[in-house]
């Protein structure tokens, strides 16, 4: 089939490329002129593993093309995803819904033939309702526009296999709509028929999937980060007490790695929306939200304060060493990142700060460039008082301490994510600090 996807950025960059990979000519409607040049010259926007293949692939055989124009996009087809930015308003909670409002009153000004617009950015429950009102009165007289909602579960870094294998499909349709039932069952029958789980529900309940999915996600991981500090204060160790939860079959081990916390586009500004929705709809058990997000910020702030006690009580002019500023590994996306935020806090707090990562670096000197920058992990130690691993990077956790301990000022590691060897680290020499723990002095052998 015929379909178009308004948006290629994290989102619709891989679902468009899976699209194209089950076998519908997909045409990608982006407006941002740097981002069509790269996809045009069949290149990915941003780094993601397989994406730019996935495209080159496809664009080779003219089954992915894309423009910057509506009118191209209600021509080329009838069956249009998009997943354009929501992001958190300046300065408030709630979303940003002024892209999606653009996009899909856009394609239902200049329809002249029956549509369906199916919602895939992220949005407040009750948004869809409200979108297909907006596209029933753009629409030409004698068009019908109807408008779905089916979120995203992708992941960065892993966006592509899970584009290629959907952990489930989550679609709201009106309910005066089940002809749309129909035609999505067509358009994703590759999936489906090879066992993925399709749920048809109403836009209320489709709508609150992803959002939910992810405040429960953020609870998981403030949970186990409040215990850490729990294990702080009490000499408890956090990796064992989450090894022991996640063996309890009710729990599972899954997103209790105590650390630094939660970052990226998606969960920060989901669960911020979702308690600000639950909250004009009178909900007051939303309150816990709130709790969630101070305990992952607190994090941050945690990490900031041992680094100053690491640095011998003041931050002023001290060398501070950061491993990774991306918000997860395996992408170079400083979203709400978390490892950012500790980098740009230290400097703000008068440290020199020099950061490595492995994809995120160009990322960095564009967006924060008052930081220092050093191509390699071994580099940024030369001189540091503390070495700060901040996102989870395999090169980190492999790196040799005892090929590292001389290059640094002081031997001193806050291993904010949990996953140095701090057994190792501290045999050779280094103080060793990680979250959830009290400190390891070293212990020569």
């Amino acid at each position: 089939m015929k379909v178009t996807v308004v948006g290629i950025g994290r989102l619709g960059a891989p679902y468009a490329a899976s699209l194209a990979e089950i076998g519908h000519d997909v045409l990608g409607v982006e407006s941002d002129p740097r981002t069509l040049a790269e996809l045009r010259a069949d290149r990915a926007p941003f780094d993601e593993p397989d994406l730019g293949e996935t495209i080159a692939k496809h664009a080779a055989t003219g089954r992915m093309r894309f423009t910057d124009s509506y009118d191209q996009a209600v021509a080329f087809a009838d069956v249009h995803f998009v997943c354009v930015p929501t992001p958190q308003q300046h300065g408030a909670l709630a979303a940003d819904l002024s892209y999606i409002e653009a996009a899909v009153t856009g394609l239902a000004r200049r329809a002249r033939r029956d549509c369906l617009i199916v919602a895939k950015s992220s949005v407040p429950v009750g948004t869809a309702q409200r979108l297909g009102d907006q596209a029933a009165a753009a629409a030409r007289p004698g068009v019908t526009v109807s408008v779905a909602y089916s979120p995203d579960f992708l992941r960065e870094s892993t966006s592509m296999q899970d584009a290629a294998r959907p952990s489930r499909i989550i679609v709201g349709i009106p309910e005066q709509r089940p002809q749309d039932d129909t035609l999505l069952r067509t358009i994703w029958g590759p999936w489906t028929g090879a066992g993925v789980r399709l749920i048809v529900t109403n836009l209320e309940t489709a709508e609150l999937a992803k959002s939910a999915a992810n405040a429960f996600l953020a609870t998981k991981i403030s949970y186990i980060n409040f215990i850490g500090a729990l294990c702080e204060q009490t000499g408890a160790d956090i990796r064992d007490l989450s090894l022991s939860m996640g063996l309890d079959p009710r729990i599972g081990p899954a997103m209790l790695d105590a650390g630094l916390g939660f970052g990226g586009s998606c969960i920060p500004k989901d669960i911020r929306a979702l308690y600000e929705r639950a909250t004009e709809l009178h909900v007051p058990e939303a309150a816990f939200l709130k709790d969630i997000d101070a305990i992952n910020i607190r994090r941050r702030r945690r990490v900031v304060a041992l680094a100053r006690e690491a640095a011998g009580g003041t931050l002023t002019g001290k060398r501070i060493a950061i491993w990774g500023a991306a918000f997860k590994p395996g992408t170079d996306d400083l979203r709400d990142s978390p490892a950012l935020a500790v980098a740009l806090d230290l400097h703000t707090a008068g440290a020199d700060v020099v950061v490595h990562d492995p994809k995120a670096l160009p990322a960095v000197r564009q967006q924060a460039p008052r930081l220092k920058t050093a191509d390699s992990l071994d580099k940024a130690l030369d001189g540091a008082h503390v070495l700060l691993h901040l996102t989870g990077w395999e090169p980190y956790r492999h790196a040799d301490p005892t090929a590292l301990v001389d290059r640094i000022a002081t031997p001193a590691v806050i291993d904010a994510r949990g996953t140095l060897d701090r057994a190792v680290w501290s045999r050779v020499g280094w103080a060793f600090t990680t979250l959830g723990a009290r400190p390891v002095s070293p212990t020569p052998a």
